[in-house]
């Protein structure tokens, strides 16, 4: 049923069509309305035979699902940002026993300086944790990869993020078609554990493991992680074939047909990079874009093909590893290991600043002509990082970096305006 709705709610829906029985819940904005509105559908009396649970802390809510899940039930729950990085240790925990929880990430930037605006360091930051990292580029989209999450989770044994970008897609309305439960019970078969502690058969789950063990256990992680690179897109074409529409995938792409420049990013912003190739398009320029959907496990193979012919590559990514550059970039350049393409970074929208179609389009021109630097930080302000940089030089004692930046923004102002 198509349904005007924010994507919060919409996401609450989804996930309650899937029928978890474990739904563990504590606040972080902004994916609380996720949360909020499954606990109304309990209440309510909408979603059956599932288990709301209140907890004190993010790092509570995952270690209650890895729990759960253990002991099988289908178990479900939603943060972002420092709440992310408060469960870390659940995060590679839940990986490392296998256990098939799925989470929604409101991505959201990391402090400090406090921010609750979007970018990707939170999903960044537990890359390498073992789940499984699904970008939505819309909020139908974050729909759709939320039912085939539990479907790939409980597939493979793994647990399974679902990103979205918060505010901009968590707080946006638009319509979204969201299934009915017929529709979802066809694709999604009751959970039957692949590990299940039970009185009856006992033994141990997370037991101590040595030198002489562990290398191997990481590995059979890697590979439940290389099955995905085919069960992702098995699983999309089911879903297309259940529910009549695209969705998911390890990639998608857009107008690389005979584009000599393509651009790769994750998430929502390939929407307004759709429009810039577009226009650009229409004057003649030969510019595509790959929207990548499955950031682990990384499409290597099916990324270098979509690339090989194309002469430059742009990252738009939201998120920077300090001292490196872009995390998406350092992916997108072993695909295309040996191939000799030049492959840009530019830094985008972190801790929520505006990606405007003028500025993906300069940087989308210059890219064309190779006039980019490796690294670019689209929009920055040099005059602030200057005055910086010269009042951290001439006194020893210049004061916290962040109320510098925004005293220089707003001098003689409040230090909580920008």
């Amino acid at each position: 049923m198509r349904k005007q709705m924010e994507g919060s709610q919409a996401v609450a829906e989804a996930v309650a069509l899937c029928r978890p029985e474990i739904v563990c819940a504590y606040p972080i904005t902004p994916q609380t309305h996720i949360v909020e509105g499954i606990g109304a559908l309990v209440k309510e009396g909408k979603l059956k035979r599932c288990e709301f649970i209140n907890v004190e802390s993010e790092f509570a809510a995952l270690s209650v699902a890895i729990g759960a899940s253990a002991a099988g039930a289908r178990s479900y729950t939603a943060t972002a940002s420092q709440g992310l990085l408060f469960m870390a240790e659940a995060v590679y925990n839940a990986a490392g026993l296998g256990l098939p929880i799925v989470m929604t990430i409101g991505n959201r930037a990391i402090g400090a300086p406090i921010n609750i605006w979007n970018d990707h360091s939170d999903s960044m930051s537990m890359r390498d944790s073992g789940w499984i990292q699904l970008f939505a580029e819309t909020n139908q989209e974050a729909v759709d990869l939320h039912i085939q999450a539990f479907r790939l989770a409980e597939h493979l044994s793994c647990p399974v993020m679902v990103c979205m970008d918060g505010f901009i897609l968590t707080h946006a309305y638009e319509p979204i078609d969201v299934p009915d439960q017929s529709q979802v019970d066809a694709f999604l078969p009751p959970f039957e554990p692949v590990q299940v502690l039970d009185p009856g058969n006992p033994y141990s789950i997370g037991a101590m493991v040595g030198p002489d063990a562990f290398t191997e256990v990481r590995y059979l992680a890697h590979h439940r992680q290389l099955g995905a690179l085919s069960a992702i897109p098995e699983i999309a074409a089911e879903f297309n074939d259940i529910f009549g529409r695209t969705s998911g995938g390890l990639l998608q792409s857009y107008r690389t047909e005979g584009a000599e420049t393509i651009v790769v990013a994750l998430g929502s912003i390939s929407g307004t990079i759709k429009e810039v190739i577009d226009d650009m398009c229409d004057s003649g320029v030969r510019i595509g874009a790959i929207n990548i959907t499955s950031f682990r496990p990384f499409p290597l193979e099916t990324l270098r093909h979509a690339l090989t012919d194309t002469k430059r590559v742009v990252c738009i990514e939201k998120s920077l590893s300090p001292g490196l550059g872009g995390v998406l970039a350092s992916n997108v350049r072993m695909a295309l290991r040996g191939l000799g393409l030049p492959v840009y970074t530019v830094i985008a929208g972190l801790g929520g600043r505006p990606i405007t179609r003028p500025s993906l389009r300069d940087i989308c021109s210059r890219a064309t002509n190779d006039e980019l630097d490796d690294l670019t930080f689209l929009d920055l302000n040099w005059r602030v990082i200057n005055e910086q940089l010269t009042r951290a030089r001439d006194t020893r004692h210049s004061g916290p970096i962040a109320e510098n930046i925004l005293r220089s923004l707003n001098p003689g102002g409040d230090l909580t305006a920008s």
